[in-house]
């Protein structure tokens, strides 16, 4: 496994490298973006209503472990005179997942109670109070202690009871001048960032490994292909930072996609924003965004973000597909052109002769669930009007799947790229078939002044010539060479075989040996690694 040199600080807004800069949250979350530890979930049985205030913590954690808690009247149940049905109750609860928002929406209360304070809408006595018991909130659900309860619906309500039975009335301050459709919103965008840092640095990760896998084989060449038919010869360098290249603008649509996301909706409440002197500006830095969202409508309407990173999510899967495509065809006994260590691979329950790269295998077959999630979301936001609808409830579960699931397929990715080796022997036996030196050749007929549909039609007819008498464009003699074309001269054999057809290419971006190199010292510097084979 390489060691992750994380690039240095910047504030610039560009897809490079250089520029990106994961948060500290965003760093301690890496080895589980979803949840730090396993967490309770209290599934109530009872139907008879209490107030949120009268329980104590601690009791109520207890209760929850004989099973004998009761259901409490809803936060925003004071018009209602009767409690939802256990059915429904149970249908539109989102405490089963989103309940991974925790962190985020600690945050961003600890931002509004010091914004509300501050503004003089709350005492500092009472922002203290709140502050010290979302603290201890944070600390009980990190060790697995707090008890999530469904009949508080949400993280949100999960939170802020909790906190009313720590502190009392202070507590039920926190909610001025937010609804939780802004509550929710910033919660998310802020899990959605952190998020990116972690994809980008797993995209990172498996750069270096393709690089430094790409360093390993300097000078191999094997065959390139279009259509699936073998084509022209390339450096397996070159194919490996194509790889490199894809997982570049992956990296860049992220980081732009951050950049689009990072405006804060707190303040903008149920949709129409507040009379009361809140500072929209003020949470906004605190909580490291550029900006409040101008629109108070669009603020909790706004899906763009989520669907922006599924996309980009998407495009990363596919281009893993790809790439696991490539290898497992590489790795079967018809090519065997790659061979992964028995540390990345798996046999057979039947066949004990199988070793098969399952890995890369379900790369390719996950995939379709990270574009599922996209579609998933596409199709939730089509119909619906402005502003919050509670369908979108239904955006974090894609959100949260499409995110395990992508860094999953990074980080095997990137471990199957450490694990394999190349079969020069069965390349090198491989590249005689398929006369993949003839457009080479064909170049040598245009530097002799000779028109390149033409040159096309002389080397056509060369091809013809080998295939009838089962040999290669090097094995046909000059005087067979002149039967086709007088225009051939000794000099044509320094651009026959595959070798001579690498050295012979020269442009920008091409295969060409001193092209790749140029590459491969370009993306060292870029990776900030150290070329080491």
């Amino acid at each position: 496994m390489e060691t992750l040199l994380l690039p240095s600080s910047s504030s610039s807004s560009s897809a490079s490298f250089s520029n990106f800069s994961p948060s500290k949250h965003a760093l301690n979350l890496h080895k589980n973006p979803i949840f730090l530890k396993p967490q309770n979930i209290f599934f109530d049985k009872s139907t008879k209503s209490v107030p949120c205030a009268a329980q104590n913590m601690n009791n109520s954690a207890a209760a929850a472990a004989d099973g004998q808690l009761t259901k409490e009247v809803k936060l925003w149940g004071g018009r209602f005179e009767e409690s939802v049905t256990d059915a429904v109750e149970k249908f539109t609860e989102s405490i089963s997942f989103d309940k991974a928002l925790y962190k985020h929406d600690i945050m961003g209360s600890r931002a509004h109670a010091s914004m509300l304070a501050h503004q003089g809408l709350i005492s500092e006595s009472d922002r203290d109070s709140i502050l010290r018991g979302l603290d201890k909130i944070e600390r009980q659900i990190e060790a697995g202690e707090f008890v999530w309860r469904t009949d508080r619906e949400d993280v949100h309500m999960n939170i802020e009871a909790t906190l009313t039975e720590l502190v009392g009335e202070p507590a039920k301050k926190l909610h001025t001048a937010r609804s939780r459709n802004d509550q929710v919103l910033t919660d998310f965008r802020l899990w959605c960032r952190d998020n990116i840092d972690i994809i980008v640095a797993c995209v990172k990760r498996l750069q270096v490994a393709m690089l430094r896998l790409a360093v390993k084989n300097e000078g191999l060449i094997v065959p390139g292909y279009t259509h699936l038919q073998r084509a022209q010869p390339v450096l397996l360098q070159h194919l490996l930072l194509a790889y490199i290249e894809q997982l570049e603008r992956d990296v860049g649509r992220l980081l732009d996609c951050k950049v689009r996301m990072n405006f804060c909706p707190l303040g903008a409440c149920a949709l129409a924003g507040t009379g009361l002197p809140i500072d929209r500006f003020m949470t906004s830095d605190a909580l490291g965004f550029a900006a409040p969202l101008r629109n108070s409508i669009d603020a909790v309407s706004d899906r763009d973000f989520v669907l922006e990173f599924l996309s980009a999510n998407s495009i990363i899967a596919t281009h893993l597909s790809r790439l696991g495509e490539e290898w497992v065809l590489w790795a079967s006994e018809e090519f065997g052109f790659l061979i992964p260590s028995d540390s990345v691979s798996t046999g057979s329950s039947i066949m004990p002769q199988k070793k098969n790269p399952d890995p890369m295998e379900l790369v390719r077959g996950k995939s379709a669930r990270v574009i599922g999630d996209l579609v998933s979301l596409l199709v939730l936001c089509k119909g619906l009007p402005h502003a919050y609808n509670r369908d979108l409830q239904e955006d974090k579960e894609p959100v949260f799947d499409s995110v395990k699931t992508i860094i999953g397929m990074l980080e095997v990715s990137a471990e199957f790229a450490q694990n394999i080796t190349f079969n020069q022997e069965r390349i090198q036996k491989a590249l005689p078939a398929g006369h993949l030196d003839a457009t080479t050749l064909a170049d040598y007929l245009v530097i002799k002044g000779v028109p390149f549909r033409t040159s096309h039609d002389i080397v056509g007819r060369a091809v013809a010539m080998c295939v009838s008498r089962n040999c290669q464009l090097q094995d046909l003699s000059l005087s067979e060479l002149r039967s086709i074309n007088p225009v051939f001269d000794e000099d044509v054999y320094e651009f026959l075989g595959v070798e001579n057809a690498i050295k012979k290419f020269r442009s920008y971006g091409s295969t060409g040996s001193q092209c790749v190199a140029s590459q491969i010292d370009y993306w060292t510097a870029r990776l900030e690694i150290d070329r080491v084979k």
